[in-house]
């Protein structure tokens, strides 16, 4: 049996969504004149209360995006130093914008009002970056999958009011921090001026995401995504995976969680586990008690046809996903169980 933990972007359409794409109708979404891609766009801009969005290739390129449009050259952003724009986006914050990071060491990949007001550089002190941008993500990557509390957010975003800067949410884990939380898209439709979210991680979908925000904000971002190369033609076979994913693989979303939280128990049992990081939604984050062990740990769990990755630091890294089923899961936890290392 062959086991694929390394990422949730592993998984492969359902045959639902197969039919979907199959059916879609289509056109040339670079004139906007593709049916899927325009109703996907619709759909999701009302989920979140917001009046427009916009199809992307990538998160990242929603992202990069987000910061294009919120920010000028020679400005700075303010975000964790666990943020996925900061260390898995290839420099794009300075390549593509020309800006710059102030970074917080925040618990888990967040952050707090006190420490973004922190961060804020006097706007008329003209020998520090112009502070204008917060970006926060949920759920965290790095931070092993954990989601913020809205009176957190709240907090955060009277900080942004009160200072005139920009509120960004890269929410390509999104869907996984609602269904953990019980929170309603709406909620953050509200606090935030733009969000990302991803079709292509837990939901499923093979490629995608989506860019939130104002109608002026998107008529800013489809021009940027012009720019960036990321105008597709006839994209809405890739639209209609992503609408049927929000439809119909959205709930499931609680077993992986489920399934990453019984992994989380059974390493904790294991003798040679220093740590296991908390496990809110899907994403599993562990050390070994010898860091020097760890090619020889992964290359053993390997031998056993089980994949995952390492993020450097001795931080290891699994995340469970629609397409890691139950019997798969069940020879995972024996295989740790049995485990002689």
């Amino acid at each position: 049996m062959k086991v694929n933990l390394i990422s949730d972007t592993v998984t492969l359409p359902s045959p639902g969504m197969l039919d979907a794409m199959q059916n879609a109708k289509v056109g040339d979404d670079v004139f906007k004149e593709d049916p899927a891609v325009n109703a996907l766009e619709e759909k999701v801009a009302q989920l979140f209360g917001k009046e427009a969005a916009l199809f992307f290739p990538s998160g990242t390129m929603a992202n990069q995006t987000a910061i294009k449009i919120h920010t000028q050259p020679g400005e700075q952003l303010i975000c964790d130093h666990y943020a996925h724009v900061f260390n898995y986006e290839g420099g794009g914050v300075s390549f593509n914008s020309g800006v710059s990071c102030a970074l917080i060491e925040g618990e888990r990949g967040r952050i707090t009002a006190e420490q973004v007001a922190s961060k804020i550089n006097p706007p008329d002190f003209y020998h520090s970056p112009l502070s204008t941008l917060v970006c926060l993500e949920n759920t965290t990557n790095k931070g092993g999958g954990a989601f913020y509390d809205l009176n957190t957010i709240e907090a955060i975003r009277s900080v942004c009011d009160e200072h005139h800067l920009g509120l960004h949410l890269d929410g390509a884990r999104l869907w996984n921090a609602l269904v953990a939380s019980g929170q309603d898209a709406q909620s953050y439709g509200a606090l935030f001026d733009t969000i990302s979210v991803c079709f292509s991680k837990g939901l499923g979908a093979p490629v995608g995401s989506a860019l939130i925000g104002s109608k002026a904000a998107m008529e800013q971002a489809l021009r940027v995504r012009k720019i960036f190369g990321g105008g597709m033609r006839q994209a809405g076979f890739l639209a209609a995976a992503a609408s049927y994913a929000i439809d119909h693989q959205w709930e499931s979303l609680s077993e992986d969680h489920r399934k990453a939280k019984e992994l989380k128990s059974v390493l904790e049992q294991l003798p040679f586990i220093k740590k296991v990081e908390d496990v809110d939604t899907n994403i599993v984050i562990f050390n070994l008690l010898d860091t020097a062990k760890e090619a020889a740990f992964m290359n053993k769990l390997q031998e056993n046809k089980i994949r995952f990755i390492s993020m450097g630091q001795g931080k290891l890294r699994m995340v469970t996903h629609r397409d890691y089923t139950q019997s798969q899961h069940q020879y995972m936890l024996d295989i740790l169980q049995n485990l002689n290392f």
